[in-house]
């Protein structure tokens, strides 16, 4: 599953985080690696404890319900709150499998990372580099995106982030556990909701759209692991 979401924030909210991230204590980014990821990393990031990182992290995952593409695609059952990333000068990360399951910190909570998101702040224009390259059964797919917008993709895919060599590429990044661990169901689920929206739109009284919805549902509790 790869899926692209737009406008997750409004330009005014994205205007916001960039002026706080572009004042922001960045540190090096190994720092958060484990052994064999910070051997490719070379980016920045802020600190877990970082207020700045839990303030914007809050105001992203406040603002996480209203994107209906998110919630159709991901079925979100839990998300470790954000964190945020910077590249530049030539920062750049390498191949690399995002970890099974994070813990939140101060909690005792841990999250499966079922599913991997990128929210961009930076514009492609702004920077040259800094592809997110994911690698599917289909191939590479290389995404870059408008800021305010989001990739969702599978968390057990290789991945990597292309070297930045001209200005600075700031993103948010985060995991969700799937009310639906496996990829495959949560894909159905996805087109079936698809499907059904499009029905209600083009034919909202048709007599096929409770039907559908019913099967939607009937699924969604064989499948859900709550």
């Amino acid at each position: 599953m790869l899926v692209e979401i737009a406008n997750v924030l409004t330009p005014d909210e994205v205007r916001h985080c960039r002026a706080l991230l572009d004042r922001a204590d960045w540190r090096d980014g190994r720092h958060t690696a484990g052994e064999l990821a910070a051997r490719v990393k070379a980016n920045q990031q802020l600190g877990a404890d970082d207020p700045l990182g839990r303030q914007l992290g809050d105001f992203i995952l406040e603002r996480l319900p209203r994107a209906e593409r998110f919630i159709a695609a991901a079925l979100p059952l839990k998300v470790v709150p954000p964190r945020f990333n910077r590249y530049a000068d030539a920062g750049t990360y390498g191949d690399h499998v995002d970890n099974a399951v994070f813990s939140i910190p101060g909690t005792s909570h841990r999250v499966r990372s079922d599913l991997s998101a990128t929210l961009f702040f930076s514009d492609p224009g702004e920077y040259d580099g800094g592809d997110l390259v994911i690698r599917g059964e289909t191939g590479a797919h290389r995404v870059k995106l408008p800021a305010g917008h989001m990739v969702l993709y599978g968390g057990n895919t290789v991945h990597h982030v292309t070297p930045v060599t001209r200005g600075a590429r700031l993103a948010a990044f985060f995991w969700v556990q799937s009310l639906i661990r496996e990829n495959d169901r949560r894909q159905i689920m996805l087109d079936l909701d698809d499907a059904i929206r499009a029905l209600r739109t083009d034919a909202p009284d048709h007599a096929a759209v409770t039907p559908l919805t019913g099967v939607y549902h009937n699924l969604l509790r064989q499948w859900a692991d709550t």
